[in-house]
């Protein structure tokens, strides 16, 4: 049978069609296989950057928390080198920029006649900073002459040959004379107290002298001893084992035990007083009151924990206290301290002290001292901010130097306050109220800023009558000799420490 020629071409046709499909169909899935390659990628590179973009935030929250602490730790470092080695005064008489001292009302809602009392006062008080500086004589260093009251020994000291030979020469009347400083040590002695017996004749009564009363029944310590032990202590800040040893030098041994003991003793001895002396101070209206720190040693943990001891001095009185509660330095210890007082308290903002507020009778004064010392550290961070919050804060204590000079009473004083002091109070708090919004609230002039505006009600209240102080410095000053002398008590809740303190 012979081939058919279009039979042929037509099946080399379909067969071409069917290697073309073939072909197209091979690359199609080949390009489908690639792009399901290149989906896959993607999702994988897509996967890697999200990973890659957490693991940087995460980075830059780290970095960022960093950052913080390091500017942190940089101003307690600055803060503890300026302790340290820098001047203690807050004190700035004036900015180092002049217009630092120009008030701008422009964002304030002041009212005219505020504004006007502001310059006035401000005015005031610029002029009496232009003061003369007096001339400073140069003093000569002069010996001083030694106390008349105290005893004089003569001590005769004669030409060389003089003793012995006393006929061959001739003594003038003349001398050279010269006097030198000399020092006893404490001399320890014992008292021996003997009791007499007797019988009078008329009534043949046998009579015994009578036992004298000591400090302590039982013991030999005498008075004079515990006195010098106690104010040892905790006026020359000298602990018990440091006296043990001076006196071991002058031939006498006390035991630890029996100090410890007789510390206890002394302790209950001043009860009296020392309630005495608390109700004394709370009976005056106006007092101030500070806390310190103190290291306890608790015999249940066998460690030393941190306790806090409250001071409260009345102003007028001259008088100060110290209070211990097991240590604490809570809200209720407060509430304890001053139940039942009726006057105004001045604290350095400690928010134990805000319920106090609360209570009928009682007014809470804050000390500038403490507001300006944020301002101060603010200094290096912003220093325009800083300079500006001093230098009205350095007019309200040139208010306090007017009516120191001119000798004011105290109804002066609180009328000086009142139209000096006050209006710079007010500017100062619309501006601080203006700038707020402006700054970091966690930056050093942030918190300057946020500690007065949470306090200038009481900040305030000093001019509201002249006997109070415009800070807490006289409390402070009462601080000081704890601070000189860390007490370390026996036992963690022994009540002995607020008693004894009274001594410093």
């Amino acid at each position: 049978m012979a081939e058919d020629p279009n039979l042929n071409m037509a099946l080399e046709a379909v067969l071409r069609d069917r290697d073309d499909l073939y072909r197209r169909l091979m690359r199609a899935e080949r390009k489908l296989k690639e792009m399901s390659d290149l989906q896959a990628m993607k999702d994988s590179y897509e996967a890697r950057l999200s990973e890659k973009d957490r693991i940087i935030e995460a980075k830059d929250k780290a970095i960022e928390s960093k950052d913080n602490r390091i500017a942190s730790l940089e101003r307690k470092v600055e803060y503890l080198e300026r302790k340290v080695w820098g001047a203690m005064s807050e004190k700035r008489r004036l900015p180092d920029d002049p217009n630092q001292l120009k008030l701008d009302f422009g964002e304030s809602d002041m009212t005219p006649e505020e504004e006007e009392a502001v310059r006035q006062a401000i005015k005031e008080v610029s002029e009496y900073r232009q003061v003369k500086v007096r001339e400073h004589e140069k003093k000569v260093p002069v010996r001083q002459k030694l106390p008349e009251h105290l005893r004089r020994e003569e001590e005769h000291i004669y030409p060389e040959g003089y003793l012995g030979n006393e006929d061959q020469w001739v003594l003038f009347d003349e001398t050279e004379t010269s006097e030198h400083l000399e020092y006893k040590p404490a001399e320890l002695y014992v008292r021996v107290t003997i009791r007499h017996k007797g019988m009078r004749k008329d009534t043949n009564r046998i009579i015994t002298a009578p036992v004298k009363n000591e400090p302590i029944p039982k013991s030999y310590a005498s008075a004079s001893l515990l006195t010098e032990l106690m104010v040892g202590k905790y006026v020359d800040h000298l602990p018990f084992y440091r006296q043990i040893q001076m006196f071991k030098r002058i031939g006498i041994s006390l035991p630890p035990s029996s100090i410890e003991a007789w510390f206890h003793e002394v302790a209950d001895l001043m009860r009296p007083a020392y309630y005495r002396l608390k109700e004394l101070v709370l009976s005056s209206d106006y007092v101030q009151s500070d806390e310190t720190t103190i290291p306890i040693i608790n015999n249940e943990k066998h460690q030393t924990i941190k306790g806090y001891l409250w001071l409260v001095r009345s102003v007028t009185g001259n008088q100060v206290f110290f209070f211990y509660h097991d240590g604490s330095r809570s809200m209720k210890v407060a509430l304890e301290l001053f139940k039942g007082y009726q006057g105004a308290i001045q604290t350095d903002g400690y928010t134990g002290y805000g319920i106090l507020e609360k209570t009928k009778g009682i007014i809470i004064i804050c000390c500038w001292a403490h507001a300006r010392r944020y301002f101060e550290r603010a200094l290096k961070h912003d220093k325009a901010r800083a300079e500006y919050a001093l230098t009205m804060i350095g007019m309200l204590y040139d208010v306090e130097r007017i009516a120191d000079d001119d000798n004011m009473n105290e109804q002066q004083r609180m009328e000086l306050r009142k139209r000096l002091a006050y209006p710079i109070i007010c500017s100062f708090e619309k501006w601080c109220l203006t700038e707020y919004g402006k700054v970091l609230p966690k930056s050093p002039i942030g918190q300057a800023m946020n500690y007065f505006l949470n306090h200038v009600r009481q900040l305030a209240h000093y001019t509201m009558d002249g006997k109070y102080c415009i800070d807490n410095n006289l409390i402070e000053n009462s601080v000081r000799p704890v601070a000189i002398g860390r007490l370390c008590s026996v036992q963690h809740k022994r009540p002995y420490v607020g008693i004894i303190f009274m001594l410093a």
